[in-house]
């Protein structure tokens, strides 16, 4: 039998989900898309969330686990922040929340901790040795830290300080498309962020991920690091692939 197990990626605008084969790291169906609801509040969104669950029922199975990501820094299934989502969510315990309006165990986890999940077991990290870092250029800076495959959980790196700001806030894609800056202007600022990251962590493999990485063409040989910096691989289905796989293994 096809190990399928359903992967939920939630974001500020979009929901979205498919079964996935874990033993290829690939979307067993394609995947469906539904809007974020106004507010975003937890309810509002498991409404939505159970709406794909049935979508996909006949993939995954009635009691198969499922795994769910949110923009948020997330413990042990409690959410403890909230970007581009209600601030209701905080302190919501969100494993629990889904796993009882589903009637099968849930687990939720950090969307960039889902996408560093499914570029290490599949993708651009795929058998790599030592510290992998996986950063996502969006609307803000996401990262998932990893020691030989272990995954370091809700680093939040995006939020350093770096020369008094807030790191995201200058160098993240939104940045970029907000203050109208050229490749060549933007990619300065990255380099001011990676040279700081590697500083203090010193990664063997950075992976650069977020809808900006199709055009990595264009910005990441303007970089100069110690570490090989590379595109993801997985591109926009990272963050279903990541979640499903957080939901069978680590669940």
């Amino acid at each position: 039998m096809a190990n399928h197990v359903l992967g939920i990626d939630i974001g500020g605008s979009g929901i979205k989900g498919a079964p996935v084969d874990l033993g290829g790291g690939e979307l067993a169906a394609e995947r469906r898309r539904v809007e974020t609801p106004e507010g975003a509040t937890p309810d509002d969104v498991a409404d939505v969330v159970e709406e794909l669950v049935a979508a996909f029922s006949d993939d995954v199975g009635k009691k198969a686990p499922i795994g769910i990501t949110l923009p948020a820094v997330v413990q042990r299934g409690v959410v403890r922040s909230a970007a581009n989502i209600d601030r209701s969510w905080i302190d919501t315990d969100a494993d629990a929340l889904f796993t009882e309006r589903l009637g099968r165990p849930v687990h939720v986890v950090n969307d960039a901790d889902a996408a560093g999940v499914a570029e290490v077991h599949y993708g651009a990290g795929r058998d790599q040795k030592g510290v992998v870092l996986l950063t996502t250029l969006g609307t803000g800076i996401g990262s998932a830290l990893f020691v030989e495959g272990v995954l370091v959980p809700n680093t939040e790196l995006g939020h350093l300080e770096i020369d008094g700001h807030d790191a995201e806030s200058r160098a993240a894609s939104s940045a970029r498309e907000r203050e109208d800056l050229s490749w060549k202007e933007w990619a300065k600022r990255l380099q001011r962020y990676y040279e700081t990251v590697e500083a203090l962590f010193s990664p063997d493999l950075i992976i650069v991920g977020g809808g900006v990485s199709k055009k990595a063409d264009k910005f990441l040989p303007l970089l100069s690091l110690r570490a090989p910096i590379v595109p993801a691989e997985l591109k926009n289905e990272a963050g279903i692939v990541g979640a499903a796989w957080h939901a069978e293994h680590l669940g």
